[in-house]
C-alpha cells in the first residue's frame, strides 16, 4: 500500500473508510497518515476527536515496531481525546467501542505479551471495507 500524500484531507467517513483499510492489513502507520491528514484539515470541535483516532493508529504502530511503551501511551492517551465524542458519534464511527478496544489493548500490552498482530476497528461492523483494495 502505498503512503497517502501529505496533504491528503479526506471527509470523515471517507477518512474513517480509508484508515480501516491499511490497519486491516496490518498497515498502522498509513492509516495514522490518513486520519492525521483529516485531524490537520478539521476545525472546531472536532479537531480533537480526529487528533485521537491519528494517535490510536500511532500506538498500533509503535506496538507493530516493538515499542510498548510508546504503545500504552499512545493508545490510552488516543482513547482518551476521543471518548467525549461517545455520546454523540460521527456517522459510521464506533467511538465508545473504539476507546473500549484501545484501553483493552493497552492493558493487554502492559500485564501480557504484545499480541502478534493488533488492530482496531474504527467503523462500524456495516461499514467496514471488505478487505485491501
Amino acid at each position: 500500500m502505498d503512503r497517502a500524500p501529505e496533504d491528503l484531507a479526506l471527509a470523515p467517513a471517507e477518512s474513517l473508510r480509508e484508515a480501516q483499510r491499511p490497519v486491516e492489513a496490518g498497515l498502522p502507520f498509513q492509516a495514522h497518515e490518513v486520519l492525521e491528514g483529516t485531524w490537520k484539515a478539521t476545525e472546531g470541535a472536532q479537531r480533537p476527536l480526529w487528533q485521537g483516532l491519528a494517535q490510536l493508529a500511532v500506538g498500533l504502530t509503535y506496538l507493530q515496531r516493538g515499542n510498548a511503551t510508546g504503545a500504552q501511551s499512545l493508545l490510552r492517551r488516543g482513547a482518551e481525546r476521543i471518548e467525549p465524542f461517545a455520546a454523540d458519534p460521527p456517522p459510521r464511527l464506533d467511538v465508545a467501542g473504539l476507546a473500549r478496544q484501545a484501553v483493552e489493548l493497552a492493558d493487554q500490552v502492559e500485564h501480557t505479551r504484545p499480541p502478534a498482530r493488533a488492530r482496531l476497528t474504527f467503523l462500524r461492523d456495516g461499514d467496514r471495507p471488505a478487505g485491501p483494495r
